[in-house]
């Protein structure tokens, strides 16, 4: 009888994000993950229940690690501006690993994210009003800048909108 293998959840939802930003929504299917994984499609049935579920299930870890990442990059950073709490952020691909804004609960957690971020931003811009607006233009830059990097031009640098906004 051959032996069960077993994965952490964390191996598996690494492959299913991998399979969502290589090829979106439609990469991802219980033979798809198997492969990846080297899992049998049934023992990921028996895991996760359903193909949706699986997915939510790797993409609410994906939240999980980028909140975690989001906070320690806010204390680590408390003394730089704004362009260094984002590279300290790092890079995030929510358009095709985190959103799927048909999830209620996916949906709370990004806006939740980016309040956290436009607020962590704004404390480096200064304060008032118009230092929350530059944060909230300066964070719509820095995600618009992740979303097209792969057409291979970013079209502006980031801490050229950092200058003009303070």
């Amino acid at each position: 009888m051959p032996r069960t293998r077993t994965i952490p959840d964390a191996d598996i939802f690494a492959a299913i994000l991998r399979l969502l930003s290589e090829g979106g929504d439609k990469a991802v299917s219980f033979g798809s993950v198997g492969k990846a994984t080297g899992l049998a499609p049934p023992t990921l049935v028996q895991r996760y229940g359903n193909r949706d579920a699986m997915v939510r299930a790797a993409r609410l870890a994906a939240w999980d690690e980028l909140e975690r990442r989001t906070g320690a990059a806010i204390a680590a950073s408390a003394d730089k501006g704004p362009q260094g709490l984002l590279k300290a952020i790092g890079p995030v691909d929510p358009a095709a690993t985190l959103a799927d804004l048909r999830d209620p609960e996916l949906t709370a957690r990004a806006a939740s994210w980016r309040m956290g971020v436009e607020t962590a931003l704004a404390l480096r811009l200064g304060s008032g009003q118009k230092a929350r607006e530059g944060a909230a233009i300066l964070f719509a830059a820095w995600q618009g800048q992740a979303l097209w990097s792969g057409t291979g031009n970013s079209g502006f640098r980031l801490k050229d909108a950092v200058k003009r906004l303070t």
